[in-house]
């Protein structure tokens, strides 16, 4: 700024030089006839001192209300305490999870465990049903053998009696020869009492078929068949085939 003045101030004058100059032509000044130096005249440039500045003042700030420090630190520590009381809050529900977690994993293997006793007990009951139930099919097969072996014992011993009998009532007749034979069916009932003869294969012999018809009905009954067992009677002797011939009687 003060350069810019010393430049004004330096214009101005230059200017009235030259305007005196100007004037002193226009009224006919001679100059002498010495040799006269001119010399420019150095402007003596000064430096204009500006005003100064004037700070500008900050405005002043909203006057922050005071603040107390003794509530801020209870309340940094509710909130701290806050902090606290929720992990303790989420480590107690992780916990109860936890526990949660394992007693059902408890409950979970303890099932197992009882299913797999069960499972254990259930075979060896089928086990121990398997092997008795083999044992009483031994033990009936058994008996049912012996059952047999008796009951066969006791129907051939009536075998030989109901032979004896018919054996005692044949007449053989005159035209009777080896090799002949007759096989008649016997029907009898529970009181040993026969009531039905039938010829399931002739001799080819007419009167040799008729001798073996007469000897079963001379017998009528077997009285002895009375105290034969029932069911021995009906399995046996409903029907008693008997083969006749002049060497045997067979039944």
């Amino acid at each position: 700024m003060s350069g810019f003045l010393g430049y004004c101030v330096a214009i101005l004058v230059s200017l009235a030089l030259h305007l005196g100059l100007i004037a002193v032509l226009f009224v006919g000044w001679q100059p002498e006839a010495t040799k006269v130096m001119i010399q420019p005249q150095y402007i003596e440039a000064t430096l204009v001192e500006l005003a100064p500045k004037k700070k500008a003042v900050p405005k002043s700030k909203p006057q922050q209300p005071k603040v107390d420090k003794a509530k801020q630190q209870r309340e940094a520590k509710q909130r701290q305490e806050k902090k606290r009381q929720q992990k303790l809050a989420a480590d107690k529900r992780a916990q109860e999870k936890k526990r949660e977690q394992e007693r059902a994993e408890r409950q979970r293997l303890e099932a197992l465990r009882l299913a797999e006793e069960q499972r254990l007990r259930d075979q060896q009951e089928a086990e121990r049903k398997r092997i008795e139930s083999e044992f009483a099919e031994a033990l009936a097969a058994e008996q049912a053998d012996i059952n047999a072996q008796e009951d066969e014992r006791v129907a051939n011993s009536y075998r030989q009696l109901i032979q004896q009998r018919l054996s005692q009532n044949w007449s053989r007749p005159p035209s009777a020869r080896l090799g002949m034979e007759t096989l008649i069916r016997i029907r009898l009932v529970p009181t040993g009492r026969i009531v039905g003869v039938t010829i399931l294969a002739s001799s080819g012999d007419t009167a040799f078929d008729r001798s073996v018809e007469q000897a079963a009905l001379k017998v009528e009954q077997f009285i002895e068949l009375q105290g034969m067992d029932a069911e021995l009677f009906e399995r046996k002797f409903r029907q008693v085939d008997v083969a006749f011939s002049p060497e045997d009687l067979r039944l």
